[in-house]
């Protein structure tokens, strides 16, 4: 499988590579060709009987095929066992697969389980060390990167740069916590995460780590990373020192594929909890701020998953919506900060990959519409790949109201209780209004958002208490347990609390380099 520079064709590179590298040097991202993915197209009556581990490795030996089959189940054995994914504590689980062999019969190790919620399904992608669904991906990234290294026999040390709008900043910090030869800055919005999101990411452990508040938001995050990818003054510092720049962000294509899998572990689920009928055609609503998770389902429709439409789901900061539903992109716009933070973004940059693979693999139309967004903060496309787009993509946003109102209403009448997050996508599932089988993306625990779901659900002041009194209020109310990670916060020592303002930030990240 060979993966190409989003805005240059010429750039080409092997599966590790890429994972080492993360983004090409013209800025790009690297990806398959639209034709390399769908000549991988498979039968979903053959996967039947996979459970998530199997699921996973027969992706990851499709993307990555330049590891060896020992190379991938011992990254996956790493990366998906209980020590990570709390699966214990699951809320109103479809059924208990199983794997029989003989009189043998053991529980299936599942780390995204389907439950109700309402007439449709909630996907719980919050079981793992962070409580998000970007632990799925940043538990394994550090175990392909270090292994593709290995691989290489190099001797550089790996420096992990990555912009985080809330969820990735943790999970990345916790996948790559003393992993050998790597160290990692995590760079967040001052403003823009939530109090329990800060406090995981301040109190981080690990001798590799570092994380800075940037004053900004999440766009500045992520246009720093990028422009010290490409800046040349750090590329000789890094040759000079031995180091090379990698990204757990979801422009590193070993970020986006791991995602892939859940897609298709869970219409398996339904299958086999005869909750869908083979075959049935489903639609997955994804709460969508950076476009990765729900291009991951594109990727797995492509490879046979019987999905209809994926539902990009936007709150206020809507400019998801409004380019799928008339092809303008257009950025030059007020960037909301809403009580679903990972979505406060205004560039996303994986919709990059998206245009590439529809336009038939055209880095040069790519590039072109990546500088008109530099340049003038917007671009346009054609009618026609914005019907190729709007044949697999619908988009709808959720205001401030609508989404707090959805978490009431959940908890009132599905007697569930979801985050600010997955509740703008439950409203936008509202808007759709269709009658196919939907599957909501559950992409971060409720407690790691306690005020503001609180807010929601209960007539008491919340604002006089703190957030571990948050915590206690809303396990009295719901009696979900509160993941172990973020009730432990409370007595965890803050190790970084370092404010910088933008032109500070490569410094720091020079000085990093120089040690």
């Amino acid at each position: 499988m060979k993966l190409y520079s989003t805005r240059n064709l010429n750039e080409i590179k092997n599966p590790k590579d890429a994972i080492i590298k993360g983004l090409s040097d013209d800025s790009g991202l690297y990806c398959p060709k639209f034709e390399d993915i769908v000549a991988h197209k498979f039968d979903i009556k053959n996967l039947l009987s996979n459970d998530y581990k199997a699921t996973a490795k027969l992706i990851f030996s499709v993307f990555f095929d330049d590891f060896t089959d020992a190379e991938i189940d011992n990254c996956i054995n790493l990366a998906y066992n209980k020590n990570n994914f709390d699966v214990a504590n699951r809320t109103g689980e479809l059924h208990e697969p199983t794997n029989c062999r003989g009189e043998h019969c053991e529980p299936t190790f599942n780390i995204a389980p389907v439950s109700k919620i309402g007439d449709n399904y909630l996907m719980e992608l919050y079981h793992g060390p962070t409580s998000a669904f970007k632990d799925v991906a940043l538990t394994i990234l550090p175990q392909f990167l270090t292994t593709a290294y290995k691989s290489k026999g190099e001797n550089k040390k790996v420096y992990i740069l990555t912009a985080t709008s809330g969820d990735t900043g943790k999970a990345a910090l916790s996948g790559f916590k003393d992993v050998e030869n790597t160290f990692i800055t995590v760079f967040y919005p001052t403003d823009g995460v939530s109090n329990i999101q800060k406090l995981q990411m301040q109190t981080s452990e690990g001798k590799n780590v570092s994380v800075v508040a940037l004053k900004g938001d999440f766009d500045d995050c992520q246009r720093l990373v990028k422009e010290i990818y490409t800046d040349n003054e750090i590329k000789k510092l890094c040759d000079e020192n031995n180091v090379v720049l990698s990204s757990a962000n979801s422009i590193n294509i070993g970020r986006l594929v791991p995602q892939i899998v859940y897609y298709i572990q869970t219409y398996i689920d339904l299958v086999n909890a005869n909750n869908i009928k083979l075959n049935d055609k489903i639609n997955f609503v994804v709460p969508t701020g950076n476009f990765g998770d729900i291009l991951a389902g594109f990727i797995a429709k492509l490879l046979g998953t019987p999905i209809d439409k994926l539902i990009c789901a936007s709150n206020d900061n809507n400019v998801l919506t409004d380019f799928i539903n008339t092809g303008i992109y257009n950025k030059k716009r007020e960037l909301y900060k809403t009580i679903s933070p990972s979505m406060d973004i205004l560039v996303s940059s994986n919709l990059e990959r998206l245009l590439f693979l529809l336009s038939g693999n055209d880095s040069d139309f790519v590039n072109g519409l990546m500088d008109s967004l530099n340049k003038t903060g917007e671009y346009k496309i054609d009618e026609g790949l914005l019907n190729k787009i709007k044949e697999h993509f619908v988009a709808y946003y959720a205001t401030q109201d609508e989404c707090k109102k959805t978490i009431k209403d959940a908890f009132e009448n599905d007697k569930r209780i979801i985050d600010t997050h997955t509740a703008v996508a439950y409203a936008c599932l509202k808007k759709y209004g269709r009658c196919e089988p939907s599957v909501i993306l559950s992409t971060a625990s409720p407690y790691k958002f306690a005020r503001d779901v609180l807010k929601c659900i209960c007539d008491s002041d919340v604002d006089a208490i703190d957030d571990f009194e948050c915590l206690d209020k809303l396990y009295e109310l719901t009696k979900d347990p509160v993941p172990k990670n973020l009730s432990a916060l409370k007595t965890k020592e803050k190790r970084f609390e370092t404010t910088l303002a933008y032109e500070e930030c490569k410094n720091f990240v020079i000085n990093n380099i120089s040690k």
